[in-house]
């Protein structure tokens, strides 16, 4: 019996099998004479440092050998319930959609350069069987990420066998077609990069065919290394991935699902409902609509919210652009009905355009200045803002409530508090809620923005690690905003502009749905003493003890739309227009050791001069002429 070649492919971002560059090229050699590997063996990890592995153990009372998957500074869960779920979802399709074209996909916990050494070793054990001729993945950015292609490849040197890294070409502009060769290159200014690209229609590539089969799973395949073990069902991975999550969850006291109220994410993941996801968005008339609607508080389209599945690679940029093509140029007619079918590009579609090129920006910040994503001193290396922090020290124990109040939405300030109790029970809040949320903590609060950074990469199902973090510096004025400290979001005027009846404040706030006077459901404070008692707010710390007074004198006029279900329903309405390896994150928390960081920054408190109250006078106030997407596509 001759020896099996094995190639073993590790997914990581890339859960698709059509336009997947790897898949495509083992395709196309499978049909070659001779065959360069007669067998392939694609594999996906669960990372643990960066999700928690611990619900995988076969002992209920046994110790995981990884510490856990926490946050640095605010010490969350690094991938919370709603994240893991629809990665679970992902993961879980893409294993049935490659068993459906012949091959499969082994899931294994742990570390990737660990899981790549223990593969081939096991491997080795069977050298007349099965012989593992070459390991490829996709190349990622990000510290961790890189630090796992340097692990996997000595794993694969020492093995003697041939490693290659492949191009991310889930993005809008081909790495291949950058007007520059070097990271140091990229212009700090968004502005500046998008004009060396454009026109954008014709920036992407086409996307790769999906193969009709692949070579089969080699006859062995490997076990999982103790002490885990992986469940053979969709239902007992979710089930493994969520258990360390609720017997120790994110909130000790939680905001409850208020009645009347729909998710605005209620999709799941994988490749099949993101691409049909792009088709209804078109077929609806959602897709041209966008650059009206984007700024919207409720509803699921007033905004793609393609974001969950480009930042896992369930689907590819490219892939939306060639959908937009087939729409604008009039050549699928499942569109034909909707408004704009055939007449090229219009504001919404090039608008969404716009908004993918933006996530490639941040991507390629990541590659140009490395570890610095993670630092609290960001981009700019700005180390002139006092940041408070939580935990001890002079004003320390203040911090640490202040942060646990922004966390379950009591702050006082409702927009901050209906975005924030969004996210925690859906996994999504709006990209306009997004940038007031990130303001509020890093510019009204004065407190270190990596603990936003951290709470949204723990509870977004559409986390990215560049758009995340890139855009938290964004916002709290140390990453490549041309106006830095200068640009402040006021949530009272903001609310006042895109939810001008308090109708998305009141539909996550419960407490605030018995006030009519937008005034007053945007800062409860505001309630006179003699009527909090019949209103059910008197004694409410959000209301008694705001955390922010913003001096801002509500008008009648907002700009925001609204419509449709009083909580659920759409809202359409119109708005005016480093080095790979230098060390970081730290060690993780509990007594089970600490891996490898992403980024060292010194914590500095700000120091009791300022107000816990502060007022923000209109001078300071950004309207939307002046800002940009904060996670954009969300």
């Amino acid at each position: 019996m001759a020896v099996q070649r094995v190639l073993i492919y590790l997914l990581r971002r890339d859960l698709r099998l059509s336009d997947n560059p790897i898949f495509h090229e083992i395709d196309r050699l499978s049909k070659q004479s001779p065959k360069p590997f007669t067998h392939v063996l694609p594999v996906y990890v669960f990372p643990a440092q960066q999700v928690e592995v611990s619900g995988f153990l076969v002992d209920v009372d046994a110790t995981s050998p990884f510490p856990e998957a926490r946050s640095e500074v605010g010490k969350f869960w690094r991938c919370g319930p709603h994240r893991v779920k629809f990665l679970a979802e992902s993961v879980w399709e893409m294993k049935e959609e490659l068993e459906k074209v012949g091959s499969g996909l082994l899931v294994r916990v742990g570390l990737l350069g660990q899981v790549a050494q223990d593969l081939l070793h096991q491997f080795e054990q069977k050298q007349g069987q099965a012989h593992v001729s070459a390991v490829w993945m996709t190349m990622e950015e990000g510290v961790e990420e890189k630090r796992e292609e340097r692990e996997v490849r000595r794993a694969a040197e020492r093995a003697g066998v041939d490693f290659k890294l492949w191009l991310d070409e889930k993005y809008f502009v081909d790495d291949r077609d950058l007007p520059f060769d070097k990271p140091t290159d990229l212009p700090d200014v968004f502005t500046s990069y998008r004009k060396s690209v454009e026109p954008l229609r014709e920036a992407p590539r086409s996307p790769l065919p999906t193969p009709p089969s692949l070579l089969p799973l080699p006859s062995f395949i490997p076990d999982q290394a103790p002490p885990f073990a992986i469940p053979e069902t969709h239902d007992g991975l979710e089930a493994a991935l969520m258990k360390p999550l609720e017997d120790e969850p994110l909130l000790s006291e939680p905001p409850s699902f208020p009645p009347g109220v729909t998710s605005a994410h209620p999709f799941h993941g994988g490749s099949k409902e993101g691409l049909g996801r792009i088709q209804n968005l078109l077929r609806s008339g959602a897709m041209s609509g966008y650059k009206d609607t984007r700024n919207g508080l409720i509803g699921t389209d007033f905004s793609t919210k393609l974001s969950a599945w480009l930042a896992l690679g369930c689907i590819t940029a490219r892939q939306v652009h060639a959908r937009l093509l087939d729409f604008e140029e009039g050549r699928d007619e499942q569109y034909k009905c909707a408004e704009g079918y055939g007449k090229g590009e219009n504001r919404g579609t090039a608008a969404v355009r716009f908004e993918m090129l933006w996530r490639d920006y941040m991507r390629l910040c990541t590659r140009k200045f490395g570890p610095r994503l993670f630092r609290l001193q960001g981009f700019r290396n700005d180390a002139s803002y006092p940041w408070r922090t939580p935990g001890a020290g002079e004003g320390g124990a203040e911090v640490t409530r202040m942060v646990q109040r922004f966390l379950v939405g009591t702050t006082g300030t409702g927009l901050i508090d209906a975005s924030q109790r969004e996210l925690f029970l859906t996994g999504y809040t709006s990209n306009r809620a997004r940038q007031n949320v990130a303001s509020y903590l890093a510019k009204h609060l004065g407190i270190d923005w990596r603990i936003g950074a951290e709470w949204y990469e723990a509870n977004l199902a559409d986390y990215d690690v560049s758009n995340n973090w890139g855009n938290w510096q964004y916002v709290a004025g140390v990453g490549n905003d041309p106006r830095g400290q200068a640009r402040v979001f006021n949530p009272v005027k903001q609310a006042c502009d895109y939810d001008p009846h308090g109708e998305y404040c009141k539909a996550w706030v419960e407490e605030l749905r018995a006030l009519d006077d937008p005034q007053e459901i945007f800062q409860g404070w505001k309630v006179g003493q003699d009527r909090r008692a019949e209103l059910g707010l008197e004694g409410l710390e959000m209301v008694e003890r705001p955390m922010v007074k913003i001096d801002f004198k509500v008008g009648s006029r907002g700009k925001g739309g609204h419509g449709g279900g009083r909580y659920g329903g759409s809202s359409r309405g119109r708005t005016s227009g480093g080095r790979d390896g230098d060390k970081g994150r730290g060690g993780g928390s509990s007594g089970r050791g600490g891996f490898g960081g992403r980024g060292k920054g010194d914590i500095r408190g700000r120091g009791s001069g300022s107000s816990h109250k502060l007022v923000v006078g209109r001078s300071r106030v950004v309207d939307e002429a002046a800002t940009r997407t904060s996670t954009d596509l969300s």
